[in-house]
């Protein structure tokens, strides 16, 4: 009989501590994972709202070029003198020569 008492309050007292290890895990993937990734779609959506025409532009393709006409979910820009002109959707935009210098001034001022 008392064999059986003790392996009760045993269960009992593990199932509280696998539920403060479970929130714990979850706390721990939030702070590490979830969160930075959803700042870094945040800043990467306000960049791409941002565009102007002149901006410096890079696509997830590799593509550089100078944005010469915007609209609403569409770019078109320039890659070369020779003005060949490319159309592409925003969020195919990956960094701008602004956002790529803040970067690394950013970067700069943390190695001081």
């Amino acid at each position: 009989m008392t064999l059986l008492l003790t392996a009760d309050a045993t269960a009992a007292g593990g199932g509280s501590s696998m539920i403060i290890m479970l929130v714990l895990m979850f706390a721990i993937f939030y702070f590490l994972i979830i969160r930075p990734e959803n700042k870094k779609k945040k800043k990467t959506e306000e960049m791409r709202n941002s565009l102007s025409i002149g901006d410096e532009i890079t696509t997830i393709g590799g593509l550089t070029g100078k944005i010469v006409q915007i609209t609403e979910d569409t770019i078109t820009f320039e890659t070369s003198e020779d003005r060949v002109r490319i159309q592409a959707k925003k969020w195919s935009i990956s960094t701008t020569a602004k956002m790529e210098a803040a970067e690394a001034q950013a970067r700069n001022k943390k190695r001081k």
